[in-house]
């Protein structure tokens, strides 16, 4: 990557933008919560997000390896199991994840006031 590619932010070419996409995803700020307190079992991060899919899941944790967020361990007992972990710059995510999440508590009364009124306006045909 040279700095052409990122002189802007919403540039095609630059490789923050689809590291970017795969955070903003709908599961992978769960999964990498869910990581923090400690390694847990495919199936153990699965039953804590309620509405996710084996596919689903396993897509993500692939994205979050492959971009040095969590770590996949394979534990050799009978049947074989994989553990995951979230990594140090997964857990740097931590902080702007609470704020975020703080973000969303303090303003969901407004944005629940927004959605019904678009809802009302849709509904009267406008």
């Amino acid at each position: 990557m040279n700095d052409d590619q990122c002189t802007s932010y919403f540039s095609a070419a630059c490789p923050g933008r689809e590291v970017f996409d795969q955070l903003a995803d709908k599961w992978s700020m769960m999964v990498l919560t869910t990581l923090n307190p400690g390694p847990m079992r495919f199936n153990e991060v699965r039953r804590q997000l309620e509405g996710i899919t084996q596919k689903a899941l396993t897509q993500c944790l692939r994205r979050l390896e492959r971009n040095g967020l969590v770590t996949r361990h394979v534990i050799t007992t009978s049947p074989i199991a994989v553990e995951y972990t979230i990594t140090p710059l997964g857990s740097s995510l931590q902080k702007p994840f609470y704020a975020l999440h703080l973000w969303f508590l303090e303003n969901m009364p407004e944005i629940e006031r927004a959605q019904q009124g678009y809802d009302e306006r849709k509904a009267d045909g406008q």
